[in-house]
């Protein structure tokens, strides 16, 4: 049985049919947000949409974009510029990891990571800015990691650029009316490390995702720049304060076991 739709608000969410993503849909829905889902996967967005429909009574709108494809990245531009249906959250979820050493990947596959891990978050926060802020009112939150925040090749260095433009955003419009988070997961159980062909752990550095996104929306709800869940994570990015970085490089597999 569906639950009471409580809220006239819409959040988008890139990356939505799985991991993190589609766990921010189901909290959100749950909280009574309409929905835009955006992910590659035609058959699974509609498949989650019509699960998030009957669980919680909220509309849910799909967009079938490769953020890669700058022609489909700007569908999901249009539709955070669109007037007459105005977004008032955006959630930049989207991404993917690379298993091998920079040089080990064609630099076709590095551009791509760049492409969504940093153009498309550049590009997506620009269109949703401009209507949050003419509004007086919207929050963006950017999935980042805590990666960011150790010397770990070209994912870690986009992470850290998500972290620094997203600080700089959250200070320039508070004012504005517009909250701007990073959240920063270590390993969480969800299907994103599979895909780098890296199973799961089973030790305390693992989260739980539904844990970790609850524990981010009550950061946003406080106007938190920056959402670390979980206390070994917060050690963790203290410690990367104290460490000079060639020590930190030889930690690159904590948590993996």
């Amino acid at each position: 049985m569906a639950t009471e739709h409580t809220t006239d608000t819409t959040a988008l969410i890139t990356g939505a049919t799985a991991g993190i993503g589609h766990e921010f849909a189901v909290q959100l829905a749950s909280r009574g947000h309409d929905l835009v889902l955006v992910a590659r996967d035609t058959a699974r967005l509609d498949e989650v949409a019509a699960a998030l429909r009957a669980a919680h009574g909220v509309e849910v709108e799909v967009i079938t974009a490769d953020l890669v494809e700058r022609d489909q990245l700007a569908l999901v531009e249009a539709r955070l510029t669109d007037p007459a249906r105005p977004i008032d959250l955006l959630v930049n979820n989207a991404g993917f990891g690379l298993k091998k050493r920079f040089l080990d990947n064609p630099i076709e596959a590095e551009n791509a990571m760049l492409d969504v891990l940093v153009t498309a978050v550049l590009r997506l926060t620009h269109a949703a800015l401009g209507p949050m802020t003419e509004r007086g009112r919207g929050g963006i939150i950017n999935v980042s990691s805590v990666a960011a925040f150790l010397p770990r090749g070209t994912y870690a260095a986009t992470k850290a650029w998500v972290n620094s433009f997203t600080e700089w955003a959250a200070n320039e419009y508070r004012a504005q009316g517009v909250t701007v988070m990073a959240l920063c997961p270590g390993f969480t159980k969800t299907e994103f490390h599979e895909r780098m062909e890296v199973a799961k752990g089973t030790s305390f550095m693992w989260l739980d995702v539904e844990f970790l996104v609850e524990k981010a929306l009550s950061d946003f709800d406080k106007g938190r720049i920056y959402s670390i869940p979980g206390a070994q994570y917060k050690t963790v990015v203290a410690l990367t304060r104290l460490v000079p970085n060639k020590a930190l490089q030889a930690l690159q597999g904590i948590g993996r076991k």
